[in-house]
């Protein structure tokens, strides 16, 4: 009975690795300054939810528990290290339960407006999409347009390596800049 509460769980695993190529692929300085995303806490966590979205997306769209199960854990783990964060920057206890459930909520909000603007062939959405939730501005400009290339060739990166791939824990297939 005590070796299974200590029994090693490989999605658990994958989904705790995703998350680290995640926030590798998201701190890619290429990604930041003038013309690019704002570095600041806002800017990173922001990148951080766009790639985490696109990875989950195609994890999920294999429709297979096992899949289903990482994407879990890798959404787990990114909640988990925003609220070590959080702890780390002096929120107090009482108020990072408040501020996790809100981020969770923007993800979901976030993760479908990413993936439907990528369905639509036109960048126009994902471009809007993309200066609203990472640009913080209400029009696209030369930053934005920079985003919606990568994006667009992120998800395309991404739907080829497949779920499968990603799933047996294989790092993502982000592209450069």
């Amino acid at each position: 009975m005590l070796a299974s509460m200590f029994k090693k769980n490989p999605e658990k695993q994958t989904g705790q690795a995703l998350h680290g190529y995640i926030v590798s692929a998201s701190r890619n300085p290429a990604l930041y300054g003038n013309q690019a995303v704002p570095d600041s806490l806002e800017g990173r966590f922001e990148l951080i939810l766009l790639h985490a979205a696109l990875v989950i997306d195609v994890l999920r769209r294999d429709e297979k528990p096992v899949l289903n199960a990482v994407s879990q854990h890798l959404f787990d783990a990114m909640f988990e290290d925003f609220d070590i964060a959080m702890r780390e920057m002096g929120v107090g206890d009482s108020g990072v339960g408040k501020k996790i459930r809100f981020m969770a909520e923007g993800f979901y909000g976030r993760a479908q407006s990413y993936i439907e603007a990528l369905a639509d062939s036109d960048d126009q959405t994902l471009n809007l999409v993309i200066s609203k939730n990472i640009l913080g501005s209400d029009a696209p400009d030369d930053r934005s347009v920079k985003l919606v290339h990568y994006v667009r060739n992120a998800y395309h990166a991404l739907q080829k390596q497949g779920g499968e791939a990603l799933g047996s824990g294989e790092a993502p297939a982000f592209p450069d800049l």
